[in-house]
């Protein structure tokens, strides 16, 4: 188990419209100019936005993976530890924290779990 960061990158890459901006310390993927996730290369750890409802269930049910980062405007953002995660689980959650963020007219025709994994 566990997914390498490069692996996640083309992943993020798969999404529509997803731009990345480099910083000294982490990634910002957004699309649109709409963050809804980040990437921190030096601890392995990839921050996502879900609903306060997902953060809080995949915080409980598994804290050696998932971190609350924050909240915000109504969603829970959480840490994700990618030695800890499985390429499919990534996708979804990364998928989700797109499809919370990305603008309607994207939304009509959203790329799969399993689109994203085959990237």
């Amino acid at each position: 188990m566990g997914v390498e960061i490069e692996r996640f990158l083309r992943l993020a890459d798969a999404l529509p419209e997803c731009e990345q901006q480099d910083s000294e310390r982490y990634t910002t993927f957004r699309v649109r100019g709409r963050p809804f996730g980040y990437l921190w290369p030096r601890t392995a750890t990839v921050g996502l936005k879900q609903t306060l409802l997902e953060q809080t269930a995949l915080v409980a049910e598994r804290p050696e993976v998932f971190e609350v980062q924050f909240t915000a405007g109504g969603f829970g953002w959480v840490v994700v530890h990618l030695d800890g995660i499985d390429l499919d689980e990534l996708s979804e959650l990364t998928l989700e924290a797109w499809y919370l963020t990305a603008p309607e007219e994207l939304l009509a025709a959203p790329p799969t779990p399993g689109s994203l994994v085959r990237a």
